[in-house]
């Protein structure tokens, strides 16, 4: 019997309960809801809601829905019953209401923050291009995963790239992120079982680095001690045991599975679009050109900060592949918003996939057009633009994840135009299931660039970083 088999059998038992209990459950006020349809019981909408669609579209049962009853309707997701979202005000209302009107209603991850002052201060190093032979073909998605991988635990715990243990370490986490979106099952055998087994195993490495190191401290042993996350986190929180190894692993998941979809997007989208390739390859240049009359190595922040038309290239891609499609929010009280109430307890989704999509708000939505975030000359464009984009959500949690993956997205794009040509070795295409990921992992196939103005390029970049610049 299937997993698949197995949850629908137990789903259709919790049915039978549900009915018999919404029989004799007493009516309470009315609320003017928004118009929509429930489905089934328990089940609701879900399995249609969750059918795999292209990552640049909103998918059959959105389109269906919002054409049905506009782009605020009523369903039932997830066992629950939810209002979603298509529409730009309410979802930025949502966001902006975070901690008042709304909560999260999945686990926040905390330190986020603290990580990107950490990043800047340290700086990064970067490497990865040692094994991309001339005109082999791979897999972009597995290369992003691996580059993503390795950036963070290098810089969270100092575990260096192809070591065994960090490549346990990555094994270990790929069984745990395959858990995290199947069916959450805790039966022997279940990719969820094995998640669980593998966060464990996660948890175990991050307390015997934590208590390597805190015998390091002790010993006062400052020579040998790893500038790390890890370190700065102990020197300088008061976070308990158990919040430091949530934060690192959550520090972890953010880093990598967002950063490493987003990268894989911008290789597949500036792919199709060599006008951008060619502006890319002008700016980095310039930046290369730049640091070599100074005689520095490595990226430092200000020139992160300087990569404006790669931070339109990051910010198209994540418009039009919708990384983060939805957030799981929850009415903490009964809401109103354009007549429509949203009862307190009702779970929300504000999808941001549907306002990204939307010609009403982004002109010919379904190019890839890096030049609609160019700041015109009366900075008309970019703030509209802004406001309706909400890539990683909004609100108070809007910085760290979205900050870390235009961080890495922008280093990786650096290395790949300066030092590679690149073309699909096969048709391949994101889809969203509703995590977005290439079916085929997106194969390419990559030449060498040849070229002597930037081969100080070389494999062990390190982005070092000034103390001038605390301040992002």
């Amino acid at each position: 019997m299937s997993e698949t088999e197995l949850f629908l059998l137990i789903l259709t038992a919790i049915l039978a309960l549900i009915i018999s209990w919404n029989l004799i459950k007493p009516t309470r006020r009315t609320f003017n809801l928004p118009p929509g349809n429930t489905g089934w019981p328990f089940l609701g909408e879900t399995i249609g809601y969750l059918k795999p669609h292209s990552a640049t579209s909103i998918g059959e049962f959105m389109e269906q829905h919002i054409s049905r009853f506009g782009k605020i309707y009523k369903s039932n997701l997830f066992g629950e019953p939810t209002i979603v979202s298509a529409d730009a005000g309410l979802n930025r209302y949502i966001l902006q209401n975070e901690g008042r009107l709304f909560e999260c209603s999945y686990p926040r991850s905390i330190g986020g923050f603290e990580f990107i002052f950490f990043l800047k201060w340290r700086g990064i190093r970067c490497w990865f291009y040692d094994q991309w032979k001339e005109n082999s073909t791979f897999s972009a998605q597995d290369e992003a995963k691996k580059f993503t991988f390795n950036l963070m635990a290098k810089h969270i715990m100092s575990m260096d790239p192809g070591k065994p243990e960090t490549e346990q370490l990555k094994r270990e986490y790929i069984t745990f992120m395959k858990g995290v979106v199947s069916a959450p099952l805790n039966l022997p055998g279940t990719a969820y079982r094995k998640a669980l087994q593998s966060r464990t195993t996660i948890l175990k490495v991050i307390e015997r680095k934590m208590a390597e190191r805190m015998q390091k401290m002790n010993e006062g042993d400052c020579e040998r001690l790893e500038n790390d996350l890890l370190g700065w986190v102990l020197k300088n929180s008061k976070l308990s045991t158990e919040q430091i190894l949530d934060l690192i692993l959550s520090l972890l998941f953010a880093g990598h599975e967002t950063s490493s979809v987003a990268i894989a997007l911008s290789i597949y989208f500036l792919q199709g679009c060599p006008r951008a390739i060619e502006q890319l390859r002008e700016e980095h240049h310039e930046i290369s050109r730049a640091k070599q009359q100074v005689g520095e190595l490595g990226l430092t922040w200000d020139d992160y900060k300087q990569m404006e038309f790669t931070q339109c290239v990051i910010n198209e891609t994540l418009r039009l592949g919708n990384v983060v499609r939805f957030v799981h929010r929850k009415a903490l009280k009964d809401v109103r918003y354009k007549g429509y109430d949203i009862p307190k307890g009702w779970k929300v989704l504000p999808m941001f996939a549907a306002v990204h999509l939307d010609p009403l708000v982004y002109d010919q939505p379904q190019n890839f057009n890096p030049w609609r975030w160019q700041i015109t000359g009366d900075g008309e464009n970019a703030l509209t633009t802004t406001n309706n984009f909400m890539t990683f959500g909004g609100g108070p949690r809007l910085c760290t994840g979205l900050e870390l993956a235009k961080l890495e997205m922008a280093i990786f794009i650096h290395h790949l135009v300066l030092n590679f040509h690149w073309e699909l070795a096969e048709p391949d295409q994101a889809l969203a299931f509703p995590f977005v990921d290439f079916p085929k992992g997106l194969p390419i196939k990559v030449h060498h660039l040849h070229n002597h103005d930037h081969h100080h390029h070389h494999h062990h970049h390190k982005l070092k970083q000034g103390f001038s610049s605390h301040s992002s």
